[in-house]
């Protein structure tokens, strides 16, 4: 496998601006990539290259929604014409869900395709032909426990999830002559903005319980934060891992392996 040894890494983080991309656009930028934050909101993004400039980093910031096919084909085509490579993709962007099947609308479980799973794809897609062209590359896809195991009531997410997982063997098995690894990140419940809004808005009353609640569903005893999430996608991108491809990397306190 090829590598650009005194070359900086151009690193494309897809939902970058908030949460566990934030996370992980610190973690590569600290290492020395060149980060290009990847988010749908361009006050999100801006703010993340400022906060990893400040901190003595190398960013910038792309606006882009993921499930359009062609403007993700063009903004990765700048990237190249800009610094000449992309030698990492993290496919991070992505929502939630929650229902059962019955409660799962058409409209809804479109919406969760199209990000979750189209997303991933958009980006892979818009990556794959320059990183052939260098015979180097390293996709890492944020898949989710849900992937492999039931979780109540995530009928949409799950099934997003886990179309994540074998898009990442898929890929994994098709490139690996062409110098590219593709592996996928598996997260329990991680402490995110996104937890917070959605204790916000549905539990009021009782947010200290409930977050104690969905702590202690893994069996460590609390969630992840994104900076942990962050450093496992760090290892998996760098050269350290270079031997490891189509590979599913739970990060979950416990919960697949006790608690199943």
């Amino acid at each position: 496998m090829k590598k650009h040894m005194n070359k900086q890494k151009v690193s494309i983080v897809t939902g970058g601006g908030s949460g566990i991309g934030l996370a992980i656009c610190k973690a590569l930028a600290a290492v020395g990539h060149k980060v290009i934050v990847v988010d749908l909101s361009a006050e999100a993004s801006a703010e993340a290259v400022q906060n990893i400039m400040s901190a003595g980093g190398d960013a910038q910031g792309v606006t882009l929604d993921v499930t359009h096919h062609e403007q993700a084909k063009q903004a990765f085509e700048q990237v190249v014409q800009q610094h000449g490579s992309i030698d990492i993709l993290v496919n991070n962007a992505g929502i939630g869900s929650i229902g059962t099947l019955e409660e799962t609308t058409e409209s809804e479980l479109d919406k969760v395709f199209q990000v979750n799973v189209k997303g991933v794809y958009n980006c892979a897609f818009a990556a794959i032909s320059h990183m052939k062209k260098q015979q180097s590359g390293v996709i890492v896809n944020m898949a989710s426990i849900a992937s492999s195991v039931g979780i109540s009531d995530r009928f949409a997410y799950s099934m997003s999830k886990g179309a994540v997982l074998t898009m990442t063997y898929s890929i994994a098995k098709d490139y690996i002559n062409d110098g590219i690894r593709c592996n996928c990140v598996a997260p329990a419940r991680v402490h995110t903005p996104f937890v917070d809004n959605y204790l916000d808005k549905n539990y009021p009353e009782n947010k200290p319980e409930m977050f104690d609640k969905l702590s202690k569903s893994q069996p460590i005893g609390r969630m992840a934060t994104p900076f942990e999430v962050a450093q496992l996608v760090k290892y998996l991108c760098s050269d350290d891992a270079s031997f490891i491809t189509g590979s599913n990397f739970p990060i979950d306190g416990g919960f697949v392996t006790i608690n199943n």
